[in-house]
């Protein structure tokens, strides 16, 4: 198969993912299933789960940059696994239990928002970038990668972050 036949069937596949996860997501927080008990416990787990994606991504970029190219791959793969956990247990939550309103008040309860709005928002943009880079990597066009990692790297950093400041402040309300 021809390099542009791979490129095209990949950024397919990107698109189709990048559209469906969200709306995905969205439908299934509708959903409520029925005689299921609240999975209550989960919320630590997945935030516990955001902050290691944070760290290891954070160490895959200092492997890379130390020439540890293997480390850094096995490092990356293991992000996006962490995150498809985080998202099938967030989800899994939401299908269990209502949403639980922030109860803060003053300067807080505009932050909250202001982060909250912000990594939903991210979460959803940051899935083609994931993506894309991934997909580069995997096809070897390594200077492409480098160049949109560049941007991917810090949103991503920035949402799973936030999700782990968003868990903090709203987890006295639970």
């Amino acid at each position: 198969m021809s390099k542009d036949k791979v490129s095209k069937k990949y950024t397919t596949w990107i698109w189709i993912l990048s559209i469906a996860i969200p709306v995905v997501v969205a439908l299934l927080f509708s959903v409520k299933i029925p005689g299921v008990e609240r999975l209550g416990f989960l919320p630590p787990i997945y935030a516990s789960i955001n902050a290691l994606t944070s760290i290891l991504l954070i160490v895959a970029v200092i492997q890379i940059k130390k020439g540890n190219r293997k480390t850094h791959e096995r490092l990356m793969k293991f992000c996006i696994l962490l995150s498809a956990l985080f998202l099938i247990m967030y989800v899994a939550y939401h299908m269990t239990s209502d949403s639980t309103p922030y109860g803060g008040e003053g300067i807080l309860r505009y932050l909250y928002f202001v982060i909250l709005i912000s990594h939903i928002f991210l979460s959803i943009g940051v899935i083609p970038f994931v993506l894309i880079t991934y997909v580069r990597a995997l096809t070897g066009d390594f200077q492409k990668h480098k160049k949109i990692a560049k941007f991917t790297f810090p949103i991503w950093l920035y949402v799973a972050v936030t999700g782990v400041i968003v868990y903090l402040m709203i987890s006295p309300y639970y």
